[in-house]
């Protein structure tokens, strides 16, 4: 029998609100990506993230969630997504995906950037940009689409497109956002049989494709969280908030709201300021 979900549909004024908790998001990430060199240490950055939150007067949102002892998930090479981050030492050559969010009075964001360390070999740098494109040719779906789950169809389709030996993971999917950090409906992936809700003005969603270079199947490590490819080959992570409003969409954690990517794919951003 199929889950009936419950949806948050939001006003303008609510998205509004989650843009400016987006932008906390988007300037934590910023300031990550500048941190993440050879020789950075994870905790380092974690608190670098956490810093940058609470100075735009938000907090973190993954702090706490369910027990999570961070305020970002920082995943090395083969870990896909949760990976805790302490005193793991990043290198030349590795890739980082970084996961952060934020609350802004009341309101939640969430996006995700993969990193390349470096000097990567050429099929590391392949699966990130790979992912990072599907992410982007994902949001331009949901620009346009009647059903949600034409966003997986679309997403899966870029990947196989970018290289067909990649594997887009099952086990862990794009969300609801709102008034919680994962909420109804759930966004896969993947092409799926089932059309999904219908799209409309308010739904916002986490768009979050994880790529693997191998086999998709994973394995948790013993401390609840951090998630690993079974066969060590490496995974990459993108993410974004977006918002489908009138006139297309609006993507809370880009700075630019998606402008630069979504012109290339014949979108128009449609921002409510």
């Amino acid at each position: 029998m199929l889950r009936r979900e419950r949806l948050e549909i939001k006003t303008p004024d609510q998205i509004r609100l989650m843009r400016a908790s987006g932008l906390v998001t988007a300037a934590a990430l910023a300031a990550v990506r500048e941190a993440v060199v050879p020789g950075a240490v994870a905790g380092d950055i974690d608190h670098l993230a956490e810093t940058v939150i609470r100075d735009h007067g938000a907090e973190p949102n993954f702090l706490g969630y369910a027990g999570y002892p961070a305020s970002i998930c920082l995943s090395i090479n083969d870990v896909v997504v949760h990976g805790i981050p302490k005193r793991q030492v990043i290198h030349e050559g590795d890739i980082v995906s970084i996961d952060c969010g934020a609350v802004l009075h009341g309101w939640h964001s969430d996006a995700a950037i993969t990193i390349p360390v470096g000097d990567v070999n050429a099929r590391s740098d392949c699966l990130v940009e790979v992912t990072r494109v599907s992410l982007w040719d994902g949001i331009a779906a949901y620009a346009r689409a009647q059903h949600l789950n034409e966003v997986g169809a679309a997403v899966e389709a870029s990947v196989l497109a970018g290289e067909p030996s990649f594997g887009v993971l099952q086990d862990y999917i794009g969300h609801g956002i709102g008034t919680e950090m994962h909420m109804d409906p759930e966004v896969p992936n993947y092409a799926v049989r089932d059309r999904g809700p219908k799209v409309r003005p308010g739904l916002v969603v986490a768009i979050e494709p994880m790529v693997v270079e191998g086999r998709i199947a994973t394995v948790t490590e013993s401390d609840g969280w951090t998630v690993r490819t079974v066969d060590g080959r490496w995974a990459a992570h993108w993410e974004h908030t977006v918002a489908r409003t009138d006139d297309g969409v609006w993507v809370l954690t880009a700075e630019d709201g998606g402008a630069g990517e979504l012109a290339a794919r014949g979108v128009t951003i449609a921002p409510l300021e």
